[in-house]
């Protein structure tokens, strides 16, 4: 039988509409605006001024402290500003605006085909390289890639376990991105084992990739210590802690880390960023993202640089169809919504789904009829019910104690309530809430 993890769950309808579709290169538009607040942490600080060059590659603002991350420049060109937009996250955020000419990279940058797979780098070196480099978590949370491949004193890791699930329907990034960057994926896995001292690296992927884990369990077979693991289908797979479960059979504790278990969860595209930044001394300036959607005439995966408008991206998978009703960032179940198409690609953004008007509206909310299918299908063992109600009444202390701060955000809950509860808005407006008292209280 596959392994998967055992607490809750859900199977929303996959639509995986465009696995088929190859990896295109999307060229940059005129102008580009990249954030500097683009992973976990603290923004990064600007580091270049108007009307400065700059190339492909380019460090333009440095990291602000151990939990930042560098930010690079996509493109060739004139700084024309610095100035705030507003992000795929629909707050305001500074970014460096460059008009783009020609496409001119900086000469350290490795560009060719070739696939490099020795390399001489210490641990230290490549987890400085890392940091250097701009390298995140290219899974959703955009974690600084050299902070979890810095082992704080007193934990072991034993086992890298490298996320390929993609469980939010519709995105099909990851896969596409075994499929044609396997080598190179196995590449940056076996960097990151030498960087954190582990001979044993597991890549979960769940059953309805049948050619991703074929194809990878090939290519591994001249990688040591590097197992394939194929998964029962079942969302939220690709959440760290369930992943953990899935392929260690282990228990991350309430509060607690996969360091804590002996683990170090990366995404397969960070593995492929970790391949380029080692071995091509290419920074992340661009990833791969899908564009999809029901009414969408050619759904895609792109290559794309960061800072191009997500309206670049649209038009090059056919355009805005006229039934669109909501265009999301991320997948249906974790992404959110964007209240402008002009906001700029940036690390973290792993899909854009554009959903038709007649899946898109919200429906009636109802009374909660007490009929505990949230707390049924949520995989941290939570009571959202509660943490909802909790949350419309600001009872902070009690949601705190009820463990609200474990909650994944996954959206289980919601998918399944017959009374339509906004259960997921309200938890995150109450984990917001607690983590500033937590923070608070630490200070």
């Amino acid at each position: 039988m596959a392994k998967t993890f055992s607490k809750g769950g859900v199977h929303p309808p996959e639509n995986k509409l465009s696995a088929n579709s190859a990896i295109q290169i999307v060229p940059p538009t005129n102008v580009v605006s990249i954030p500097v607040s683009q992973h976990m942490g603290a923004p990064s600080s600007v580091i270049v001024k108007k009307n400065d060059q700059v190339k492909v590659g380019q460090l333009i603002a440095q990291s602000a402290g151990f939990v930042s991350a560098n930010i690079h420049s996509s493109v060739s060109g004139v700084v024309q500003k610095i100035n705030t937009i507003i992000d795929t996250s629909g707050y305001k955020r500074k970014a460096v605006i460059i008009k783009v000419e020609g496409d001119e990279w900086m000469e350290n940058i490795d560009r060719s085909a070739q696939i490099i797979r020795n390399f001489t780098m210490s641990s230290e070196e490549i987890i400085k390289r890392i940091n250097e480099f701009g390298i995140v978590g290219l899974g959703g949370a955009t974690f600084p890639s050299h902070v979890k491949l810095s082992i704080p004193k007193g934990k072991v890791a034993k086992v890298l376990v490298i996320n390929g699930v993609e469980c939010e329907p519709y995105l099909t990034a990851d896969h596409r991105l075994m499929l044609e960057k396997g080598e190179e994926i196995l590449i940056g896995i076996e960097i990151q084992m030498k960087a954190i001292n582990v001979s044993r690296a597991i890549i979960g992927i769940e059953n309805n990739k049948p050619d991703a884990i074929a194809h990878l369990t090939k290519l591994a077979s001249s990688f040591k210590g590097i197992e394939i693991v194929g998964l029962k289908v079942k969302y939220p797979q690709g959440g760290e802690k369930q992943l953990i479960k899935a392929v260690m059979n282990r228990e991350v504790p309430s509060g607690g880390l996969p360091i804590d278990v002996g683990a170090v969860v990366h995404n397969v595209g960070t593995a492929f960023a970790v391949y380029e930044a080692v071995q091509k001394n290419k920074p992340l300036f661009e990833r791969v993202v899908t564009v999809t959607g029901k009414s969408l005439s050619k759904p895609s995966n792109f290559m794309a640089r960061i800072g191009v408008p997500i309206s670049n991206l649209i038009e090059a998978a056919g355009g805005l169809p006229e039934d669109t009703g909501k265009v999301i960032s991320g997948g249906p179940m974790m992404g959110k919504s964007l209240n402008s198409l002009e906001v700029p690609m940036a690390k973290g953004v792993s899909g854009v789904l554009i959903m038709p008007d007649n899946e898109s509206s919200r429906r009636r909310q109802a009374a909660c009829i007490r009929c505990a299918k949230c707390v049924s299908v949520c995989p941290m063992g939570l009571e959202p019910y509660i943490l909802m109600t909790l949350a419309e009444r600001e009872m902070w202390e009690r949601e705190e104690n009820e463990r609200i701060m474990d909650c994944i955000e996954c959206g289980s809950c919601s998918f399944v309530c017959p009374s339509n509860r906004a259960l997921l808005d309200y938890i995150r407006l109450g984990k917001g809430a607690v983590g500033k008292i937590m923070r608070a209280r630490k200070a």
